[in-house]
């Protein structure tokens, strides 16, 4: 097959995107993507019916987000690191620590809780993982000048000693210093990175059902012209004749409606990214050029193409999956239409009073139409009797079903998505015994433990590409902080070759969930009452309490509340270590005394001069609020 030269390719890849477009039209993706964002914060109404009547929202949707994502994304994740030859195990606990502090040292918790997101609202989240290097010119001071010059000197001295017959040649040192430059480059960045793409801006091969048959994905990027013409990463010849084809980010043209708002902004123009993944090239274009910026070169990074893919609930022989919104976004504009319309109608629902106008006079319709209470209403015409004067208007009352309608609603919403009024923060209006509710946990346990799942495989892979990018792009050395178990920071330095290695990337289960204090410290107060019987015997009484101060009360250094032993002072010359001194007076030793019911039995758990000291065990008493196991 001939090779296509790079006018086809490009006319090609506009070909892939333009079907692309038209396929995400004809499924009316972005218009259900943009509703599903609206209805998050809370624009459930159109512009045209605002102003006719009262209006409500109960956005139940922003609760049922905001319920799920705190419940999976809110902590560090713990990363673990297992390696796949048996030369590496070693290395993969270096490794482990050096991927834990890249995600928080780099802060990749911010844009992966966005992705999280995205995941929640829109079905799908992306993240783009790559590497920055970026460098950043600054004038050289005087004494760097000074530096290089003296440098530059002492070569040319060398060199002459070394060659004395082309001594002649060597440049004066007016020329050196008229060759020291006046700027230098300085690195700025140089280092992975962890990124949210909007999914309006992700673009993928229409004919794909996931991430692992697709041939192609590309990123849409619109940046101001004059940034574009300047980028040194696109070719000279190119860049110079883009030409504006947008004034503002398609995912957000509908919040200019007006002309004249679009005119007010920058020109703007759209870049492509594009990443053939059956070629494994990388290209970058212009949506309205018929040449390359960078012309397909090889997939700059060994893991492929970068972008990493969250997806909620999978649509069989669909690549977008669905989120939580657009299961319950009719119940959630139907609560809305039924709220409102019960608002209108207690409003039309006031009481009116029928009576005589030639009956009253000014100060008796001022009396009768007071809210005062007890005042009293001057009659006019004296021969009517009082009770055809004034009658109060009949009027249809409501019916009360419609107020339980709303109700039957919110409940159909918690059905679809699985929230329970507890999980919200409600009390439900039916007492439940401890099993009911445990029951109902449970069941909404299941749902959060599978996307919780999810979401660790993706922070696994995501870890994995990291350390793939610090393998392939870093050089010099770096440093990485680890945390002891003293409590303290241990930094230590490493380079490419101390992370070289094959390796599996899963993380911790439930490390990225919020930890509850009271279950921790209960969880801690069942482990010691569990293992009680053996504390002394086969563990450790200093150990475990170690371990009760910091995981159960998340005290990092609780060695300070151990007590130190201390050493002995040196027996006198001549004495034997462990003996009286000579002519003391020594007791005899205490006889033993049998253990109740006789036989054989085990030793205290906690020997009298040994083990957790008793006024620690008091103040964990009093923090907890519990009787912990005699000691």
């Amino acid at each position: 097959m001939a090779r296509k030269s790079r006018s086809d390719l490009h006319e090609e890849y506009q070909d892939r995107l333009n079907t692309s477009r038209r396929w995400r039209e004809e499924e009316q993706y972005d218009e259900t993507w943009r509703r599903l964002r609206d209805l998050y914060r809370g624009k459930h109404w159109p512009m045209s019916t605002l102003a006719q009547r009262d209006l409500i929202t109960v956005n139940l949707a922003f609760s049922t987000i905001n319920v799920i994502a705190p419940s999976v994304s809110v902590n560090h994740p713990k990363i673990v690191v297992t390696a796949n030859q048996p030369q590496n195990k070693d290395r993969a606990a270096f490794v482990e620590a050096v991927a834990n502090y890249l995600w928080r040292h780099h802060d990749f918790r911010a844009p992966f809780r966005r992705i999280v997101k995205d995941f929640l609202i829109f079905g799908h989240g992306w993240a783009k993982i790559g590497w920055k290097f970026v460098e950043q010119e600054r004038l050289l001071s005087m004494r760097e000048r000074g530096d290089l010059l003296e440098q530059a000197v002492s070569e040319v001295d060398r060199f002459a000693v070394d060659q004395p017959d082309l001594a002649g040649s060597l440049p004066t040192t007016e020329e050196m210093v008229a060759s020291i430059p006046d700027t230098s480059m300085t690195i700025v960045e140089d280092q992975p990175f962890v990124e949210r793409i909007s999914p309006f801006d992700i673009f993928v091969d229409p004919e794909a059902t996931c991430m692992e048959d697709m041939r192609w994905i590309a990123q849409r990027i619109v940046r101001p012209v004059e940034e574009a013409e300047k980028d040194p990463r696109y070719k000279p010849s190119a860049r110079k004749r883009l030409t504006a084809d947008a004034g503002v980010n398609p995912k957000y043209s509908d919040a200019f409606d007006d002309d004249h708002d679009w005119d007010r902004l920058e020109q703007r123009v759209t870049i492509w990214e594009y990443y053939d993944v059956e070629a494994n090239t990388m290209s970058v274009f212009a949506e309205n050029s018929e040449e390359f910026l960078v012309d397909p070169v090889p997939m700059p990074y060994a893991s492929g193409q970068p972008f990493v893919m969250l997806r909620n609930y999978d649509v069989p022989d669909f690549f977008y999956p669905i989120g939580d919104l657009e299961a319950i976004e009719a119940l959630q504009l139907e609560l809305d239409k039924t709220r409102s319309q019960l608002m209108n109608d207690r409003k039309r629902y006031a009481r009116k009073y029928l009576y005589h106008e030639r009956s009253f006079g000014p100060e008796g319709r001022e009396a009768l139409e007071s809210d005062q209470d007890g005042r009293f209403v001057p009659v006019i015409d004296e021969n009517k009797p009082l009770g055809e004067t004034v009658m109060p208007l009949p009027q249809v009352a409501i019916a009360p079903e419609i107020y339980a309608y709303s109700d039957t609603i919110e409940d159909d919403i918690n059905t679809v998505s699985g929230i329970s009024e507890y999980a919200r923060g409600a009390m439900p209006e039916i007492r439940r015994t401890a099993t009911e509710a445990s029951i109902i946990a449970d069941a909404q346990n299941a749902r959060a433990a599978d996307k919780l799942a999810i979401i660790e495989l993706a922070i696994g892979r995501m870890s994995r590409r990291v350390i793939q990018l610090m393998q392939q792009y870093m050089t010099g050395e770096q440093m990485a902080r680890v945390a002891t178990k003293g409590g303290g920071d241990l930094y230590i330095p490493y380079e490419r070759k101390d992370i070289i290695g094959e390796y599996d990337f899963s993380v911790e289960a439930g490390s990225t969930q919020p930890m509850n204090d009271t279950i921790r410290k209960q969880q801690a107060i069942s482990l010691l009452n569990a293992v009680a019987p053996l504390i002394g015997v086969v563990i450790d009484p200093t150990a475990i309490a170690l371990h009760i101060l910091e995981t159960g009360f998340g005290i990092k250094d609780p060695q300070k509340f151990m007590i130190q032993q201390q050493q002995a002072a040196p027996p006198p010359d001549g004495a034997v270590a462990g003996a009286p001194p000579a002519g003391a007076n020594v007791a005899p030793p205490p006889s033993p005394v049998p253990p109740a019911g006789g036989g054989g039995a085990l030793p205290p758990v906690f020997a009298p001069t040994g083990g957790v000291p008793p006024e620690l065990v008091a103040q964990l008493q009093n923090q907890m609020g519990m009787e912990l196991p005699s000691f």
